[in-house]
C-alpha cells in the first residue's frame, strides 16, 4: 500500500480502528484483518451502534438472515449484515451458533 489509509462512513463498510474484513486487505491499513463466522441472525435481533446494552439501534435485523461475526466481545458481535449490508454489534444471544 501507498499513502494514507481513506477514511469510511461508520456502518458503511466492515472496517474499524484496530480490525477489518480480510477482503478489505490492501485497502484499508488496520492492525489485523478478519475472516468472517456466517452465523444466523434469531428473531429480535437488532444492530446496535456498539457492543453494550445501550447502545444505539441501527436497525431491527430479519430472522434467519447471515450476519457475518468478525470479532466477539464480551456478549456482543462486532460484524456484517450479509456480504454488503449494515455493519455493526449484535447481541450473541441474537445469534445461532452455525449457518
Amino acid at each position: 500500500m501507498t499513502g494514507p489509509s481513506v477514511r469510511t462512513d461508520p456502518g458503511c463498510l466492515p472496517v474499524r480502528g484496530d480490525l477489518a474484513h480480510i477482503k478489505l486487505a490492501g485497502l484499508y491499513f488496520v492492525p489485523h484483518y478478519a475472516a468472517p463466522m456466517p452465523r444466523i441472525l434469531r428473531a429480535d435481533a437488532v444492530l446496535l451502534s456498539a457492543g453494550r446494552n445501550d447502545g444505539e439501534a441501527i436497525m431491527d435485523l430479519p430472522a434467519a438472515a447471515t450476519f457475518n461475526v468478525l470479532d466477539i466481545a464480551g456478549q456482543f458481535a462486532w460484524g456484517q449484515l450479509g456480504e454488503d449490508g449494515p455493519v455493526g454489534y449484535v447481541a450473541l444471544s441474537h445469534l445461532e451458533s452455525d449457518a
